[in-house]
């Protein structure tokens, strides 16, 4: 929330963060069982991030980063909350708000 334009988008217990209608981070769903709908997983979000960055970050720290089946070709890395810092995190966000917020909002904003 600390981005500019940034917008709390959840809904019930899925969180969801937001620039211009756009997803940069969100709640972690799983299907507990193939009949049950997802469900965020405690601990574990999504982050937008660069196809390139993703497999990056996977390869180099998969104790902190991983990936599934849903997530596999999408511009996202799943990321476990207790195993980053608040530095790291800090700097995927913003990667992901860069990635994200129309040049407008990047061009109001200086960061």
């Amino acid at each position: 929330m600390a981005l500019p334009e940034v917008v709390d988008a959840s809904q019930g217990k899925r969180l969801a963060f937001e620039v211009a209608g756009k997803g940069i981070a969100w709640s972690y769903l799983v299907r507990p069982s193939p009949r049950e709908p997802r469900a965020p997983k405690p601990g574990q979000i999504a982050v937008r991030c660069a196809l390139e960055q993703k497999a990056l970050l996977i390869e180099s720290a998969p104790d902190r980063f991983f990936d599934d089946d849903h997530h596999r070709d999408f511009p996202a890395v799943l990321v476990r909350l207790d195993a980053v810092d608040e530095d790291e995190l800090a700097h995927l966000l913003y990667e992901a708000w860069r990635l994200q917020a129309p040049k407008g909002v990047q061009t109001r904003h200086t960061l």
